[in-house]
């Protein structure tokens, strides 16, 4: 008899799958492994799978059903392709933190570059809003405003600030969430004060190298009291893009198609072409320096 459920764990050899709350340890026939030779994780958390259950009570995956949508990043450790981080996404959230470690800018547009190509709604948290001086409540409100104006959600907390919780909480309700983001910035301190039940365990950061101790190993789907899940992620320090080509990149810059419309290249990569509308827009501040600057660096880094 076959199974149908949702993947809410993978450790890489096995996978919790969940269905109405009951879960089961299944794994993975290689024949997938070799069919989709491109991706490190032919399943990922947040599948849905059909699966047979077998003698011993483990389950064997039979079907991974089509995905409305999923993120990727480049694969790690020197492995080729790409790594599937979750699927079936409703919002995916970049977690920052206002310092312990600082605020990132370009892993931050990294991230919505990935968002915006695979078509997943995106949002920020910014988080250790507490710790923040005069000089970076400024700066906060200045990507604040920036942000917001391209339509991308901003949050604001700290987990001293029960109100703060409480907002984002709206945003999370009966969704499955992702959060991506270093180690460090509290993605793991922010789920356990949405819901103390969860009692998730927390690091702390290294006073040698001001970055996050890794806590969470392995991708896992938390549901959530007041419904949904939040996809708690293993910290990650590089978000490596794949499977966009440079002439491609400004389409996931949403301040950016209007002005390209004025390029004389169809191809215009905006960095060195004469008769850039994207550059001209640029000079004109009609572009953010941090932005345009951010998309060159993200530019210089895909293969040609």
């Amino acid at each position: 008899m076959s199974n149908f459920g949702r993947v809410v764990k993978s450790t890489g050899s096995w996978y919790k799958v969940s269905v109405d709350g009951e879960i089961t340890e299944c794994r993975l026939p290689g024949k997938f492994r070799l069919q989709k030779k491109e991706v490190t994780n032919p399943v990922t958390v947040g599948d849905f799978v059909k699966f047979t259950i077998g003698d011993d009570g483990s389950g064997m995956i039979t079907e991974i059903e089509e995905r409305r949508n999923y993120l990727p990043r480049q694969a790690t450790h020197g492995r080729r392709g790409e790594q599937i981080l979750v699927a079936n996404v409703d919002r995916a959230w970049v977690v920052q933190s206002v310092k312990q470690p600082k605020l990132n800018l370009g892993f931050i547009d990294r991230f919505l570059v990935a968002c915006e190509a695979y078509e997943i709604p995106a949002g920020i948290i910014i988080n250790k809003s507490d710790l923040a001086n005069p000089k970076a409540e400024e700066f906060i409100e200045d990507i604040t405003s920036l942000y917001e104006s391209l339509n991308y959600k901003v949050c604001l907390t700290s987990i001293q600030k029960k109100e703060t919780i409480n907002e984002l909480i709206n945003h999370l309700k009966d969704n499955l969430n992702v959060f991506i983001g270093p180690s460090g910035v509290g993605k793991t301190s922010i789920l356990n004060a949405i819901d103390p039940k969860l009692n998730l365990k927390t690091g702390e950061v290294s006073e040698y190298s001001n970055k996050g101790k890794h806590t969470t190993t392995f991708a896992s789907l938390v549901p959530l009291e007041i419904g949904g899940y939040v996809t708690d992620t293993p910290g990650i320090r590089e978000f490596g893009i794949v499977n966009i080509e440079k002439p491609e990149l400004s389409l996931y810059f949403p301040e950016m198609a209007e002005p390209r419309e004025n390029c004389k290249y169809y191809n215009c990569t905006h960095y060195h072409e004469p008769d850039c509308g994207v550059r001209e827009a640029f000079e004109l501040g009609a572009i953010d320096a941090d932005r345009y600057h951010n998309y060159l660096s993200i530019l210089q880094s895909l293969e040609k």
